[in-house]
């Protein structure tokens, strides 16, 4: 039985994680800093946020691409972990987020100008546990949100900080107006019936779905993921082709746009390969391309991830560090998404 409690555009139920995972099953934990942007305690202020981010993780991408679309990139400072964490020889442990930008990348065997030292705490930080640890709190995972002013974490669960940055963004110091800001959760109760839909949709069958198929160790429940992710690309492909719309909803980009994103902007290029979700590509579907297209030509799309960073960090860690250098037909990753002609 579903748990009803769970909202499940945000979270996965944990009814019976453990046993679930012991029978092949990916089972993505919960996040435990849940504080409200806005409120008393973290008060909407320019200057004062901070965001801890790996640019190859798809739940930080929501975060980044919010950071953009709004406007909030001079007023919230960023700090890049390193795509591959850290590996058994590492003092503290295996498997954790470090802000190092001295580690070579195996891609391109030379450093990424993206990653950064931890800038946002005044610790110097190498670690993300690190910056938990310093809560008392055993999580050591990204995206954070961060108040300089307080050293507190706000918030760690992407679907939460991305719906209290679009709130705030107008007092947390965007430059862009009103007028020029996109709004991705409109005050219109049908509209946000329809975005809260989707987002349930997507976050079960096609965010965290990729991750049931590509991280099971159990055929079935691979097959599974497998076949509910292209059933829902499908879907999505009918509902942009019906009226020939521009974004999910309608003509304007929202909340659900920016959430579908992430996955499929590493499909072709990762997913494809590195989470066994080989039925199709992008590529082939017009509609869903044409809108993958559209939207990374939104200002300061692009500029929000790295595919450097998604290749070294998903193939990085598999047993031979070796990072596939394709796709390269018909045109490399990313600059297809420059090509919306390609369908």
């Amino acid at each position: 039985m579903p748990d009803k409690s769970v909202d499940a555009s945000v979270q996965e139920s944990q009814t019976d994680a453990q046993s679930r995972r012991s029978r092949g099953e990916f089972v993505r934990g919960v996040s435990g800093f849940r504080h409200v942007l806005g409120d008393e305690t973290f008060a909407a202020e320019p200057g004062r946020y901070h965001l801890f981010v790996a640019f190859n993780c798809p739940w930080c991408h929501r975060v980044t691409l919010a950071r953009n679309l709004l406007g909030l990139q001079d007023s919230i400072s960023l700090d890049v972990a390193f795509p591959g964490r850290t590996n058994e020889e590492d003092p503290v442990g295996p498997d954790l987020w470090e802000f190092n930008p001295g580690r070579v990348a195996t891609l391109t065997g030379k450093t990424l100008a993206e990653c950064t030292t931890d800038t946002g705490t005044g610790k110097s930080y190498r670690l993300a546990k690190q910056i938990y640890a310093a809560e008392g709190s055993n999580e050591g995972s990204v995206p954070i949100l961060y108040d300089k002013k307080t050293g507190r974490i706000v918030n760690n669960e992407s679907a939460e900080i991305i719906r209290m940055l679009n709130d705030q963004a107008s007092v947390l110091g965007s430059t862009l107006t009103d007028a020029e800001r996109w709004n991705l959760y409109p005050v219109d109760h049908a509209l946000r019936a329809e975005i809260d839909e989707l987002n349930s949709l997507i976050y079960t069958s096609i965010n965290n779905g990729a991750y049931k198929a590509g991280f099971s160790s159990d055929q079935a429940v691979y097959a599974a993921a497998f076949a509910t992710y292209f059933d829902t690309l499908a879907q999505l492909e009918a509902r942009l082709a019906t009226d020939q719309r521009l974004f999910l909803t309608g003509d304007r980009f929202t909340e659900a746009d920016l959430r579908l994103f992430p996955t499929l902007y590493r499909h072709d290029p990762v997913y494809y390969l590195r989470m066994k979700l080989n039925a199709a590509r992008i590529l082939d579907y017009p509609h869903l391309w044409r809108w993958l297209c559209r939207v990374y030509a939104i200002p300061g799309v692009a500029e929000s991830n790295s595919l450097e960073h998604c290749r070294q960090g998903y193939f990085g860690r598999s047993w031979n560090n070796v990072v596939p250098l394709g796709p390269m037909y018909p045109k490399p990753y990313p600059e297809a998404y420059h090509h919306p002609e390609l369908v």
